[in-house]
């Protein structure tokens, strides 16, 4: 099953598209088409929450003249949530756009009803967000879907990592890991990219990948990452707002489908540039073998000799070119001795025919 996190991109929308289903359903539609015209394994991700279920009562009031930006952050996440509601009807609409524009349908669900609708919608993959990472009431529902799993690490120390990995181990469930800063946006110097390293090392047998947030561009991380051997990406993404909209611009953290385009052939370079297999030694082909064949030295004889005599290697020097096929080059010479089959003259070439 590791081979069902190879290689994939996973795409989130970004704050539930505002609640909007005409929303979603267009940048399901235009990062459905990006992903097509690069040839990428693309997930498309749903934030599933039973709003209902997830926030207090006494927490269900809107003022819908409080800006959400100038909230604290548990606040905002509240405003946010309780705007973003979207009906179970709602989400199985856009789950259907997800796998007509064959997408893989993810979701990222934040309470246990949420877990059921991933079920209902056969959702083929379920993400854990990295602020969920040891919510074991989350997680024990979760694992009872038996569904594969992406986690993020986000702020999690090594226990907490060491606890859900083992989780999921022991129940068999195929687990994907992605590095993550929950900084939004995170600036390049809190990528922390070598943390990939750290969980290869660490957990060898899982699919380690990469959540990324950054902004500054769309390609560095992904030579990094790609290089350090991520084989799973995760990015928020969005499309441009109108006025009419409540929020005017897309926050830096996502992506907009020209951005995803540039990150998607970042990778196909980058899977270019680091070529085949780090396990096995690459294949050299002809045109690298002849230059390398033009630059080895033939042997050639110092004097002047008779047939008969025996030939050893103070009796040659090693110059260029090597000149032909059967010139004996100063790389396969034997340091032992030959008889030479005919005279030779000096600075003639030692060729194979000549000695037994």
């Amino acid at each position: 099953m590791k081979e069902l996190f190879e290689n994939l991109f996973v795409l989130e929308l970004a704050n539930n598209h505002w609640g909007s289903l005409q929303r979603g359903k267009q940048i399901v539609k235009d990062f459905a088409l990006v992903s097509r015209e690069n040839n990428i394994k693309t997930a498309i991700k749903l934030q599933f929450r039973d709003v209902e279920s997830i926030v207090h009562t006494s927490y269900k009031k809107i003022d819908k003249n409080t800006v959400v930006e100038n909230l604290c952050y548990q606040d905002r996440y509240l405003q946010k949530t309780l705007k973003t509601k979207m009906s179970f009807e709602d989400m199985s609409l856009l789950v259907s756009q997800i796998k007509k524009l064959n997408c893989v349908p993810m979701a990222t669900p934040f309470d246990e009803n949420s877990v059921d609708w991933c079920n209902i919608l056969e959702i083929p993959i379920i993400k854990i967000a990295s602020s969920d990472i040891n919510d074991w009431i989350l997680l024990n529902k979760v694992a009872s879907t038996k569904k594969p799993v992406i986690i993020s690490t986000g702020g999690a120390n090594q226990k907490q990592i060491d606890d859900v990995v083992i989780f999921f181990n022991n129940r068999n469930i195929p687990l994907a890991i992605n590095h993550c800063v929950s900084k939004y946006p995170t600036e390049d110097h809190e990528l922390e990219l070598n943390q990939i390293d750290y969980l290869k090392y660490r957990y060898p047998n899982h699919t380690i990948g990469f959540s990324s947030h950054e902004y500054h561009d769309w390609e560095s991380s992904m030579f990094i990452s790609y290089a350090k051997g991520a084989r799973t990406w995760e990015r928020h993404i969005d499309i441009e707002y109108s006025e009419n909209d409540e929020q005017k611009t897309i926050n830096k953290y996502c992506s907009t489908p020209e951005q995803i385009d540039i990150w998607f052939k970042s990778f196909r370079k980058a899977e270019i540039m680091c070529g085949n297999s780090s396990k096995n030694r690459r294949i050299i082909d002809n045109q690298e073998s002849k230059y390398l064949l033009s630059l080895h030295r033939g042997l050639y004889f110092k004097e002047n000799m008779l047939k008969g005599q025996i030939v050893r290697l103070e009796d040659l020097y090693p110059a260029l070119p090597l000149k032909e096929n059967n010139h004996i080059s100063s790389r396969t010479f034997v340091n032992d001795s030959y008889t030479l089959r005919k005279d030779v003259i000096k600075n003639m070439p030692l060729l194979k025919e000549d000695i037994k």
